[in-house]
């Protein structure tokens, strides 16, 4: 049995045996396709994709696994690297350009593959992303990420000698510089007139002080749950997730919406203030809706999220 990871750090991982350690040594990667069709058979575990194609080819460029993201409806290519010389820019936008030049072919392949009935106004295009799978990075590589708007993850993949495998994420530092500032490549600016890369500033705008102030005092207690926590910034909402999304903040101009993804028949909710939202269409995930526009009930609104953080790992 494998056992995933996300998001852990790279230090030496150890197996206890009646109080003794032991070093669990990793191991070389032989076979770049063994790790993609173990990626691609995990999809949803990893990441929550959807598996929707394995060398997908088209104008001469061949794309390892194409994935779709029903969350974010939105297409994903995943590349899987051996030699460590590639450029990262370089070769995420020639992909994120065959995608936005050639939508209906995306499209055709996903219905043909899926048996989906997709068009292309379902798709939001603006969140496509690239992600790259590698052994390990070379230092120019990361900081070639080092952008707030770049559409590009670089995932370590690391197998380890007790059968277990890491994939880790490795994460840019806060950074304000945006890629079209500094960059005059066609490509580059032509892609980023319709992908767009979220921060969480984006969503502040139009809010009032008083929510905003709520917002970070609630963000504050989100990340206090554990170190492994993430803030993923999307158009429509902000996910705080681990292996996946538990809570989805919609910041509005005098209150915060959040969905979780525990049911409503599941929650702790004494003041009943949640909502079951299971049928009704809205941005994100989640099944149950709740609302935070005071201060006094953060503490009571933080206990819901930590409800949906505790489900998330039964």
């Amino acid at each position: 049995m494998l056992y995933f990871q996300i998001n852990l750090n790279t230090m030496p991982i150890y197996k206890v045996e009646k109080d003794k350690l032991t070093h669990i040594r990793e191991q070389k990667i032989e076979f770049e396709r063994d790790i993609q069709q173990l990626t691609e058979k995990n999809l949803d575990t990893l990441l929550g994709l959807e598996f929707v194609s394995t060398e997908f080819s088209l104008h001469q460029l061949r794309i390892d696994t194409l994935a779709y993201d029903k969350e974010n409806s939105a297409f994903v290519i995943i590349e899987y690297k051996r030699d460590r010389s590639f450029s990262v820019i370089d070769q995420g936008y020639a992909y994120l350009a065959l995608m936005l030049n050639n939508k209906a072919d995306f499209i055709l392949e996903y219905n043909e593959k899926t048996g989906g009935n997709l068009k292309r106004d379902d798709v939001d295009w603006s969140q496509t992303r690239v992600l790259f799978f590698a052994n390990s990075f070379t230092s120019y590589q990361m900081n070639a990420i080092n952008f707030r708007d770049l559409p590009i993850e670089l995932w370590e993949v690391k197998i380890y000698d007790n059968n277990t495998i890491l994939y880790n994420q490795l994460l840019a530092q806060e950074a304000k510089e945006s890629i079209k500032t500094v960059s005059k490549n066609k490509t580059i600016s032509s892609v980023s007139k319709e992908v767009k890369v979220y921060n969480v500033e984006d969503h502040l705008v139009g809010v009032e002080e008083s929510t905003k102030n709520l917002f970070y005092g609630l963000k504050e207690k989100i990340f206090s749950i554990k170190d492994d926590i993430e803030e993923r910034p999307k158009q429509n909402y902000i996910a705080y997730r681990t292996q996946q999304a538990f809570a989805y903040v919609h910041l509005q101009k005098n209150r915060i919406k959040i969905h979780l993804i525990i049911s409503k028949d599941k929650l702790n909710d004494p003041k009943n203030i949640s909502r079951d939202v299971t049928n009704i269409g809205h941005h994100g995930g989640g099944v149950t809706e709740i609302y935070l526009d005071k201060e006094e009930d953060l503490n009571y609104i933080f206990s819901l999220i930590e409800q949906s953080y505790k489900y998330l790992l039964k």
